[in-house]
């Protein structure tokens, strides 16, 4: 059972870089400054960040060892989330990104 558990761990946090890569590139092109670093090509960990606006961070990392969320103004920290609300907000950010393309996508439509 808790190899299983441990397989199942394990195939999560690759699938969370993965959306993490893909996450960054669509905010890098959307004009925001996004990277996303992984250590080798295991997929076992992530480093996201995303700066929304001037001196506001968002900062995202993933390992076998925990998921943490952290939202920096002026190189302040306002707001540090761990597990599961962490995750929460990053749909969050993904929610809003996907609001704003669909409102651009339908000015250009209409």
């Amino acid at each position: 059972m808790f190899l299983r558990l441990a397989n199942q761990h394990r195939e999560f946090v690759k699938d969370l870089v993965m959306s993490l890569q893909a996450l960054a590139t669509v905010l890098e092109r959307r004009g925001y400054e996004a990277a996303c670093y992984t250590c080798g090509d295991q997929m076992n960990s992530a480093n996201f960040m995303v700066s929304l606006a001037p001196n506001h961070l968002i900062r995202f990392l993933v390992s076998d060892y925990g998921i943490t969320w952290t939202e920096l103004r002026d190189d302040r920290e306002l707001m540090k989330l761990e597990g599961a609300e962490a995750i929460g907000q990053l749909q969050e950010l993904a929610d809003l990104l996907k609001v704003q393309l669909q409102s651009n996508a339908n000015v250009l439509v209409g």
